[in-house]
């Protein structure tokens, strides 16, 4: 069985759900928005949210998307860094406990975290803490962490380190690793805009983007958006939220129609499609195949708080699949 090697921001996620918007005015945080912070803002957040309902798991998009991965029964590992704290403990005893090999690094500077701050609608602001997590740097990538694995899954929160991603995705190559990269968020595509293009052209296999990453890569709507990126690597897949995803590979196009949920937090839901279309690719199955495993693992995450389910919600996934 092929495993997957993931890399990525190894953040402890604190989903917080709100009462009412009156929390994001009250710490001047935008609606829907991901806004880096410090250590104590982040403190600040945390502390005066202390009278709501809190779940707290290992998080960061490529973690996630590891996580799912590894509860398919797929073999996995990840690179991240973590501070010598209690959070940093419960990332690393988080991944051991869901069978992922953990090649965590260690700093002093403590471990990261994202505020995930729900709204009544469902809508996630995100409060981040980068920490120890954005200390990872090329001296801690090695060709040994790469033997074994068959896939390399990184996010695009990483590409703002450009030696890093570039040594990463070279020696990965080298390894003859397929490499997929899930673009993460509108404003690092932007910024990061001629490295991520050198990037896909270069080194990266399989690409996930949502509608609005798509546009600020390539300036277009979903379906020319797909084109563009197909012309670029070997897989693309476009998702465009409710109204689901289109996947490309060559002449093999799709449009992969969402499944009915009931929305309750979109926190993990594209990290988990890619789980789920990485699943489908190890096990060979058809394109269109891979889309649907993808939309499904994702719709059913929607269903709860936070990126990951419980085991009887990965029952009800695992039976869906089953008659797929």
């Amino acid at each position: 069985m092929t495993k997957v090697l993931g890399m990525g921001n190894a953040l402890v996620d604190i989903m917080t759900t709100l009462e009412s918007d009156n929390t994001l005015q009250q710490f001047e945080l935008p609606k829907g928005s991901m806004q880096l912070v410090d250590f104590e803002f982040s403190n600040k957040v945390n502390s005066g949210t202390n009278h709501l309902e809190k779940q707290i798991a290992s998080g960061g998009s490529a973690a996630n998307t590891i996580h799912g991965l590894a509860k398919l029964g797929i073999e996995t590992g990840f690179i991240g860094k973590v501070g010598k704290d209690e959070f940093g403990e419960f990332f690393h005893q988080d991944m051991v406990k869901s069978n992922i090999t953990p090649q965590l690094l260690k700093s002093n500077t403590p471990t990261g975290k994202a505020m995930a701050l729900i709204s009544t609608d469902s809508e996630r602001t995100f409060a981040t803490y980068l920490g120890a997590a954005v200390e990872l740097s090329p001296n801690d990538i090695s060709p040994e962490q790469f033997e074994g694995y068959g896939f390399f899954h990184i996010e695009g929160y990483l590409v703002q380190n450009h030696a890093l991603i570039e040594k990463a995705v070279k020696l990965a190559k080298e390894k003859g690793l397929t490499v997929t990269l899930d673009m993460a968020s509108y404003n690092v595509v932007e910024e990061n805009l001629e490295f991520l293009k050198e990037i896909l052209t270069k080194y990266v296999d399989i690409v996930f983007a949502n509608e609005e990453e798509a546009k600020s890569f390539t300036g277009k709507e979903p379906d020319d958006a797909l084109v563009h990126f197909s012309e670029l690597c070997d897989i693309a897949i476009v998702k465009i939220g409710k109204k689901g995803s289109m996947v490309k590979r060559g002449e093999d196009q799709h449009f992969v129609a969402p499944i009915p949920v009931e929305s309750i937090d979109t926190t993990g839901a594209g990290d988990l499609y890619a789980a789920g279309f990485i699943y489908g690719l190890i096990k060979e199955f058809p394109l269109e195949k891979c889309g649907a495993i993808g939309s499904i693992i994702a719709g059913k995450t929607i269903e709860v708080v936070g990126p990951k389910m419980n085991e009887d919600k990965w029952t009800e996934v695992k039976t869906i699949l089953g008659m797929l």
